[in-house]
């Protein structure tokens, strides 16, 4: 069979891709390089060098990811039966290959011998971060461990993988699953044009002749919650969405996540318990910033009582309003969106739908093109012709001002069905350089955005904004890097509590005036945001942010607490360990139906685990570094080189910290953070 998987010449093939390519494809690269592996040791015995074993490894792996990358991403963005069969298929093997690969003591002797060798100082720092990260991951890997624990660890490993991507599915599930036709337009007062234009659009391809569609696709779901006048409409939606993939609400039982949830914990706890870890949050600092589990207690600590004082004012706040202008006497879960628009109009006669005419899709691309291209000198331009998986996905490349390709991406906006929820970047093909080859770095953006409706463009909420200028931080981090190893090239060896730092810091490009002239113009008229909206949005900009900032630091310490505290003893826990943080953190307490944890991808399928304290850590330093710019113009071009050779270029070569002491000139304060959210002057 002619598979496209196999062809590594230039792009995934997305047009050719079919589920029947994925295991084969995988089967015959895990064989091959469990091959190749076993002869480069048998080879070099003893005399093992970066060229003749580390190169060869490191383009075996480019291959194997090159083919898994497109198969996990159309998972993600093109959900089918048969692909979500392969894609399960994949996962136990390639869980094992990994795994087996961290055990295999031969070539972790093979590679220690290139540590513990003379020519070791002759290699650059690049490839000794690439061998340092290795060695660590063996030990991580159980590579100490005796057979029968070093099995049960292949054993466990291959689980979590199948768990999670069970998680994940569940959710994709339970968000597709339910949706409400409404033929009677009394219902949806308060909703605006907009809105009602998505969800006849919604409608016209289902089976509904009349009426409008509303699902629990992002976009669908915040507007019902931010407009619909009607309280037991809001509370129907928030009911299905927070109770999405669990034991409640009306599908109740039927995506259900709460004994995927608890086995992954379990299975979580008995491999740090391998690795002779006290638990998974010690094993999961093992490669991050962070030095100790009470250090990211107390940095999350420090956070909630600085914030919780504010974050009461924010809710009696809104509770007076509610009750003064809106005869709400007993503000729950389902108000808090449509109370805070309202008292948001009422304060600084700002609204999301009279921000959304100024932010056409087409002006916010140009615009944040034209921002980096001020910030770093690279110049983006649309490639036509390139295979996608779907028509409205667009690619792009980036030039630097010498006119060399850096980075390509593809960007794939809008919300759909079968398309995973949320805004994430991913890698498609890993730079690294070897000989004068280099392999140019190629992302995937992917949002949930507002798509257009009819023949008027996509107008986006100033929220959507700032999600897609996070993803393109990530993607500039990816692309951007002139390391010339797999291993620490782009996001690649980064500490993940250091790696939003690049996504958070994008996001303040999106609230200054000089930034937004060239983001924000009427998509009618082309008028820039006026002067006056300007003046109410930065007045704004801190509105309910203790609230916001407060509901980020309980999602961070269950995380981080439940990582700790997590016991094997066969009992549920995830629900009680939840309650308990809200009970000490949270000044609402959402209702007892509320099933938050069960869609809470970041933790328990993504990368997060014991890690989502990483958005609060990063932002910390996000919002230091740009007070750099603050000081010398946000468009200042030395100050954006600067950020550019010392982070974005970077890579996992050097310690997140000393690159940031680099571009500071001294290390991160939580002052600026606080300043910025306006928890403190």
């Amino acid at each position: 069979m002619n598979n496209p998987l196999l062809d590594f010449t230039g792009l995934p093939r997305f047009g050719q891709i079919e589920a029947q390519h994925v295991v084969p494809a995988i089967e015959q690269l895990l064989t091959e390089n469990r091959q190749a592996l076993a002869q480069l040791i048998a080879d070099n015995k003893n005399q093992y060098t970066w060229d003749n074993l580390l190169h060869p490894v490191q383009e075996m792996d480019d291959r194997l990811s090159r083919a898994w990358s497109p198969v996990s991403h159309l998972n993600s963005v093109k959900n089918s039966d048969e692909l979500r069969d392969a894609h399960k298929h994949c996962l136990p093997l390639l869980s094992e290959y990994h795994t087996e690969i961290g055990q295999n003591t031969a070539f972790y002797e093979a590679i220690k011998s290139i540590a513990d060798s003379e020519d070791y100082e002759l290699l650059s720092q690049a490839q000794k971060k690439v061998i340092q990260n290795q060695l660590r991951d063996f030990h991580l890997s159980g590579i100490d461990l005796p057979e029968v624990k070093k099995n049960r660890f292949k054993e466990i490993k291959q689980q979590l993988s199948q768990l999670k991507s069970s998680y994940e599915n569940n959710v994709l599930d339970a968000t597709n699953g339910w949706n409400k036709h409404i033929v009677d337009e009394q219902q949806l007062a308060g909703l605006p044009d907009s809105a009602l234009a998505m969800a006849k659009q919604a409608a016209e391809p289902s089976s509904y002749d009349d009426g409008w569609v509303f699902n629990l696709q992002f976009p669908s779901y915040f507007a019902i919650m931010t407009h619909a006048d009607r309280r037991d409409l809001r509370e129907q939606f928030y009911t299905a969405y927070s109770t999405r993939a669990s034991e409640q609400g009306p599908n109740a039982g039927k995506w259900d996540n709460t004994e995927c949830m608890e086995q992954i914990m379990e299975l979580r706890q008995e491999l740090a318990e391998l690795l002779e870890f006290n638990n998974y949050a010690e094993y999961s600092l093992a490669t991050k910033m962070a030095e100790s589990t009470d250090e990211v207690i107390e940095f999350l600590q420090q956070l909630s009582d600085k914030s919780k004082k504010v974050a009461q004012q924010d809710l009696n706040e809104l509770r007076q309003f509610a009750q003064d202008h809106l005869d709400i006497d007993d503000l729950q879960a389902w108000d808090l969106n449509y109370v805070s628009e309202k008292l948001r109009q009422h304060e600084y006669d700002l609204s999301q739908e009279l921000l959304k005419p100024y932010f056409p899709e087409h002006q916010v691309i140009e615009g944040l093109f034209a921002i980096v291209k001020r910030l770093y000198k690279i110049e983006i331009t649309a490639v036509s012709g390139v295979e996608t998986w779907h028509p409205d996905v667009r690619f792009y490349e980036i030039k630097d001002d010498n006119g060399v390709l850096r980075g390509q991406f593809y960007l794939d906006l809008y919300a759909r069905p079968n398309k995973r929820g949320g805004a994430w970047m991913d890698e498609c093909v890993v730079r690294y350089a070897y000989k004068g080859m280099i392999q140019i770095p190629v992302a995937y953006l992917t949002c949930n955005l507002t798509s257009p409706i009819g023949d008027e463009p996509a107008l986006f909420t100033h929220d959507e904004v700032n999600t897609l200028f996070h993803e393109f931080g990530h993607g500039l981090h990816h692309m951007l890097t002139q390391v010339d190893y797999a291993g620490v090239s782009g996001i690649n060896g980064v500490a993940w509590d250091a790696v939003e730092l690049p996504s958070q810091f994008m996001e303040n490009w999106c609230w200054e005036k000089e930034s937004l002239a060239l983001i924000a113009k009427h998509y009618q008229t082309g008028e820039v945001l006026p002067d006056e909206i300007f003046a109410k949005m930065n007045a704004a900009k801190n509105f309910q942010s203790g609230l916001q900032m407060l509901r980020q630091i309980e999602f961070a310490l269950f995380d981080f607490n439940m990582h700790i505290h997590y016991q094997r003893n066969g009992q549920p826990q995830v629900q009680q360990m939840l309650d308990k943080t809200r009970q000490e953190v949270a000044v609402l307490i959402p209702p007892a139906f509320n099933r938050f944890q069960h869609g809470f991808s970041h933790i328990f399928a993504g990368g997060y685990a014991a890690g989502y304290y990483s958005y609060k850590w990063a932002e910390v330093l996000s919002a230091d570094a740009f007070s750099l710019f603050e000081e010398n113009g946000i468009f200042d071009q030395a100050t954006g080189e600067k950020f550019l050779h010392s982070v974005l270029e970077m890579g996992g070569v050097e310690e997140p910290m000393t690159l940031f002491v680099r571009f500071r000139g001294r290390k991160p304060t939580i002052d600026a953070l606080l300043k910025h959210t306006g928890i403190a002057s």
